[in-house]
């Protein structure tokens, strides 16, 4: 995501799931309190910064989401099909769902008992479900979905544009729009299909698989294959200029403009390519096999969001935030974070990718960019948290969480130099693809490639207070 909450000044702030990854296990054993009759799955996976986010007890590898939108009325209709694995015995479990009526909830077809309780919506099958156990829970629903307003007062999830909506939701949004086991700890894969009236786009993740228009209304599916966290998920519609092609690579690309940002967008979006190449070249091969670009008009937003294979874009982006969110679809979004926490390594690794494309595309070298960084007084709020401990949700946007994020990457590349750093990078992407990764990991990643202690280099930059004495 680039930021401020959000449009960054330069440096301020801005499936297949064969099988479950084994970074899913502290979600998948979470357990809530012991009944007479069996377990309840925990209504969040313990996430320090937000509690309530995920659930515990089962893992749900693929979602259906069959979606109906009128953006004069603001009003959804949704049907979503989860498919899902016990990981312990189930005598009820929670999905994440803000605000909307549910109208239907089966377990396996059978009406399963059900309650509100908060963002949680806490659902008893007709039978308990045994460990190991296959099922699917259908959940039908409606009502007019709104964003959640998040701890540093942004909003996220489904925001309503003058001609559609724009769906964004990172950190908690996913739950504004469908049911959902939401913390990046539990990837799946989606088909979404999504009905709006004739004349609107309505752009998801992944392939698109066909669009109908019948009756006045038109109707897009989307495949997204590859595991994927449901805040990277997107049903953004509004009014496009759609443009579609087929990269040398064979990366399909969809892009979809608002009419008002078509002119600043068309010189920026064409360089996609090429910038996914370049990135290839360094991170390793592009993770999906879609990509493009939803480029709205909603000025109430404030920021870009790396959704998966395709971001979206609050308006024009310029080719640094371009450079920013295809980043994140290896950092992010193919590597996903285990903890909020842990956010620096999807942003700092996004904001140092800017840093590198500027350096080998004309621009400041990277460490120019860090010395003017490091230039400023230790009363600036680049100094006011450490990136590796944010200290709370309010923060994990913050200047130092990019910008201080990627000045702990040029410290570590100045330390074990170019080739080892590159190498570091590109291992990181590979061996963590389609998975999750730690701080802990990365930092015993790049002491195995360098065979160096760098233990003293990420406590400085990643955990001390103020600004870190630079030698």
């Amino acid at each position: 995501m680039t930021h401020p909450r959000r449009r960054p000044a330069p440096l301020s702030r801005e499936a297949v799931v064969a099988t479950v990854p084994i970074a899913v296990a502290a979600l998948l054993t979470a357990a809530g309190p012991a009944t007479a009759a069996g377990t309840a799955g925990a209504s969040g996976v313990g996430d320090p910064y937000f509690p309530l986010a995920g659930n515990g007890g089962y893992h749900v590898s693929h979602y259906g989401l069959t979606l109906g939108y009128d953006p004069s009325s603001r009003h959804l209709t949704g049907k979503a099909v989860l498919t899902a694995r016990a990981t312990q015995r189930l005598t009820r479990f929670d999905l994440d769902l803000k605000g909307l009526e549910i109208t239907g909830l089966t377990v396996d077809h059978v009406k399963a008992g059900y309650r509100r309780d908060g963002q949680e919506l806490v659902v008893t099958p007709a039978r308990p479900l045994r460990k190991g156990r296959p099922f699917h829970v259908t959940v039908t629903y409606s009502g007019k979905p709104g964003p959640v307003t998040d701890p540093d007062g942004s909003l996220d999830g489904w925001i309503p544009t003058d001609d559609g909506a724009f769906v964004a939701g990172e950190p908690q949004g996913a739950m504004t729009w469908f049911p959902a086991n939401s913390h990046p700890l539990d990837k799946s894969s989606y088909d979404i299909t999504i009905t709006v009236p004739e004349g609107r786009t309505a752009v998801s993740n992944g392939v698109l698989l066909g669009q109908r228009t019948q009756n006045g209304k038109t109707t897009f599916r989307w495949r997204q294959k590859e595991p994927m966290a449901a805040y990277l998920a997107t049903a953004t519609v509004g009014k496009f200029k759609v443009k579609q092609y087929t990269t040398r690579d064979g990366i399909k690309v969809y892009d979809a403009v608002d009419a008002r940002e078509a002119a600043t967008a068309a010189p920026v979006l064409k360089k996609l390519p090429s910038v996914l190449e370049w990135e290839s070249k360094l991170f390793g091969p592009y993770p999906y096999r879609a990509a493009g670009s939803v480029v709205d008009h909603a000025p109430n937003v404030g920021y870009a969001l790396e959704t998966q294979t395709r971001p979206v874009y609050d308006s024009a982006p310029d080719l640094s935030t371009l450079v920013h969110e295809s980043a994140h679809q290896w950092f992010g979004d193919s590597v996903s974070l285990t903890s909020w926490k842990d956010i620096w390594l999807n942003e700092g690794f996004a904001t140092y990718a800017e840093w590198l494309y500027a350096e080998q595309h004309g621009g400041d070298s990277a460490q120019k960019t860090f010395d003017a960084l490091y230039a400023r007084p230790a009363t600036d709020g680049l100094w006011k948290f450490p990136p590796g401990n944010p200290g709370g949700g309010a923060n994990i946007f913050g200047t130092p969480v990019y910008a201080r994020g990627a000045m702990a990457l040029h410290a570590l590349r100045t330390a074990v130099g170019d080739r080892v750093f590159l190498r570091v990078l590109r291992a990181w992407a590979v061996q963590h693809r389609y998975g999750h990764g730690t701080t802990a990991q990365f930092e015993r990643l790049a002491e195995r490639k360098s065979g160096k202690d760098l233990g003293q280099l990420f406590k400085t930059w990643l955990y001390a207070q103020g600004k870190p004495t630079h030698p």
